[in-house]
């Protein structure tokens, strides 16, 4: 009753501010959104990482993660890119013995295509999409966090058509892009199979009875036939569709960036490919439940790490070159402040000697960024002012995390950096290659999470071309 007599007062609040000013939205709940948050910061709880390092757990691999890892419950989810862009996720315990045991992972034949998105968590619902430049054409997933079991997919085809970015998942809607399907936008628990519509509750229902009718159905053809009997699998539940709201871009748009949600406006970042010389380099800011052009702001730069919000602020960074490690030379960039209610330029910075691949993290008043030409910078976001720099001196893709009143970015060298967020001093560094003897590259960032730190290595290109990758997690013992 107490909770019921919240409900209405809240509401009546929000009707009585409708006089003064309108109900701002929500934020996606953690680690609902890319990075953890509109800010970005890839940590959610506020704890920093360990004091003085050490490994928790490793894990050897022949994949390739490019994605950020994401944590879900008491795990971590990781996607992986293998031999022939075999497809394969997993997630792992956080806490566990060296080396864990995956709670669940996925592969083919359900996943068909490779993934390099970072998935949006939203209770036990969890959603990524797949496919890689490539690839023509890509599917949004919609699992069960908890057990991995699939409950619905979107399916996008097409020529350039790929879901590269990371989903947002605010009041029951998912919004995503689609590289050159532009932006959509779904129902999260409506969902359609031969023109009915369902919950997703009574999908979960449906996809649990499938799955004991082909569980049956093997039983009984081993009894048969032992040899012949075939174990189901995934890609054989019910196909459901999810309920689509709004689609905006398609053949103008390329969107491989994530998606941001400010109450109600989407933000959507639009990259322009030279060799195909489709797209646009451009910010677009959408009502949220209509997907109409609110504001648009054309760019110099890709913006390949999408959209950070903090406050009436949005930041955007930007490069010359995407993620390819024979580009790095001569590469270019720019980070900039736009207003988020009309897009006007509050400010801007270019980077003559670099590219700003990685998503900008705002923490305390200060916008930070790394750069392909190995820099780490901070600056203050009411005016730009540079706050300080620093010099890792090997080049960056990945974005920063900020946590309890520190920096952590891991560079090209499988090297992670800690720095203080207030001076740019360094606190610490971990070198993956020395200490796990896994050379690699980190595209997917740092995300820190119950004070510990969680990486995974990328040799798809460089200088450990197709050599070991690792995954690891770092804490205090």
């Amino acid at each position: 009753m107490t909770r019921c007599w919240a409900i209405v007062l809240g509401a009546s609040f929000c009707l009585l501010n409708l006089l003064v000013t309108p109900c701002v939205a929500a934020e996606p709940a953690a680690w609902a959104t890319y990075r953890g948050n509109p800010q970005r910061t890839g940590n959610t709880d506020g704890q920093a990482g360990p004091a003085k390092p050490t490994v928790v757990w490793s894990v050897k691999s022949q994949d390739h993660f490019l994605a950020a890892p994401v944590p879900i419950g008491e795990g971590v989810y990781i996607a992986g890119v293998g031999a022939f862009n075999r497809p394969a996720v997993a997630v792992f315990p956080l806490t566990a013995k060296n080396p864990p045991v995956p709670i669940w992972s996925k592969s083919a034949p359900y996943l068909k295509l490779a993934s390099v998105s970072s998935p949006a968590v939203a209770g036990d619902y969890l959603l990524f999409g797949d496919g890689l430049h490539q690839d023509s054409g890509g599917v949004l997933h919609c699992l069960q966090a908890s057990t991995g079991k699939p409950l619905w997919q979107l399916v996008l085809p097409g020529d350039l058509i790929h879901l590269e970015g990371a989903p947002t998942v605010r009041g029951g809607k998912v919004f995503m892009g689609g590289g050159g399907a532009g932006v959509f936008c779904v129902e999260l628990e409506s969902a359609v199979l031969d023109g009915r519509e369902y919950s997703l509750a009574e999908v979960a229902k449906m996809q649990d009875q499938k799955w004991k009718e082909l569980v049956a159905k093997f039983e009984e053809d081993k009894k048969k036939d032992p040899d012949f009997a075939i174990p189901p699998d995934d890609s054989q539940l019910l196909k459901f569709a999810p309920k689509k709201v709004w689609h905006k871009g398609g053949g103008k748009w390329h969107v491989d960036a994530p998606v941001n949600v400010a109450g109600d406006t989407v933000l959507v970042p639009t990259s322009y490919l030279d060799k195909e010389q489709v797209g646009e380099r451009a910010l677009y800011a959408l009502q949220a439940a209509t997907g109409e052009t609110v504001w648009q702001k054309e760019l110099k730069y890709n913006p390949w790490g999408g959209a950070t919000v903090a406050g009436d602020m949005v930041i955007v960074p930007g490069s010359s070159i995407g993620y390819y490690y024979k580009e790095l030379k001569g590469a270019k960039g720019d980070l900039t402040a736009l207003d988020l209610k009309t897009g006007q330029q509050k400010w801007r910075k270019e980077i003559p000697t670099g590219g700003i691949l990685g998503c900008a993290a705002v923490s305390d008043g200060l916008v930070v960024c790394t750069a392909t030409d190995g820099k780490v910078r901070a600056y203050k976001l009411a005016d730009g002012e540079r706050a300080w720099l620093y010099d890792a001196k090997t080049p960056f893709f990945a974005p920063p995390a900020v946590a309890g009143g520190a920096v952590y970015v891991a560079d090209l060298a499988g090297t992670i950096h800690a720095l203080d967020l207030r001076t740019g001093n360094s606190r610490w560094t971990f070198s993956i290659a020395q200490e796990l003897a896994a050379p690699g590259m980190v595209y997917g960032g740092v995300i820190v999470h119950r004070g510990q730190l969680v990486v995974a290595t990328c040799n798809l290109d460089g200088p450990w071309q197709n050599k070991e990758t690792v995954i690891v997690c770092l804490g205090t013992k």
